[in-house]
């Protein structure tokens, strides 16, 4: 489960286009958060830190706690704007939670147990069919990663969203049998045989 992480905002008086520019120019980032029944709120969050959040991993699954004119209000990501050539943020959406309440986020697949696999050690690989899955799940139990073990899988076998482990309450948005990851038989290179098999014909001929 990922920590709940503290970040300082400002309101903003005013929005649109060149509102949100003149936010920018002064080393911040707009943003807004909406939901919870309650109006959307434009603020604004330095610049810097916002963008060493969102490269810093976990980002949209990560519980905010937004802290603006002394009011606290704990939030998550759902998405995020960067500069198409310098890679700053130029804006995020943020939504309102609540205890009770369930988000629906993106959570990365994690492939554990190589080592103990017989498919893998005899050559086999690991094919990763979703690097990530959709989970529906409250705020605070959103976990970091999602653990797939392929101990004890040989060639051919495959794990499925069915034997996924998942916080009390979470559910996948895919169904049940859906292939999360596969061990494949190792790629046989055709061409060294072929040149093999070439320099053994003059050979044979001789």
């Amino acid at each position: 489960m990922t920590a709940v992480k503290q970040i300082e905002a400002s309101a903003r008086a005013q929005v649109g286009k060149g509102a949100a520019r003149a936010v920018r120019r002064q080393g911040q980032t707009p943003a807004v958060i909406y939901g919870g029944g309650a109006a959307p709120e434009a603020i604004a969050l330095d610049a810097n830190k916002t963008r060493q959040l969102i490269f810093g991993g976990h980002f949209l699954t990560t519980i905010f706690e937004i802290e603006v004119a002394g009011k606290k209000q704990r939030v998550i990501p759902r998405d995020y704007q960067l500069d198409p050539v310098k890679d700053f943020p130029i804006h995020v959406d943020f939504l309102r939670v609540a205890k009770g309440q369930t988000v629906t986020v993106q959570v990365p697949v994690h492939v554990v147990g190589q080592e103990q696999s017989p498919g893998v050690k005899s050559g086999g690989l690991v094919q990763i069919v979703e690097h990530a899955l959709e989970v529906t799940v409250e705020p605070d139990s959103i976990p970091e990663s999602i653990d797939v073990s392929v101990a004890g899988l040989n060639v051919g076998d495959s794990i499925h969203a069915d034997a996924i482990k998942l916080p009390a309450g979470a559910k996948l948005t895919v169904g049940a049998d859906a292939t999360i990851v596969t061990i494949s038989a190792p790629t046989v290179e055709a061409e060294p045989v072929a040149a093999e098999a070439a320099e053994a014909a003059p050979e044979a001929k001789a």
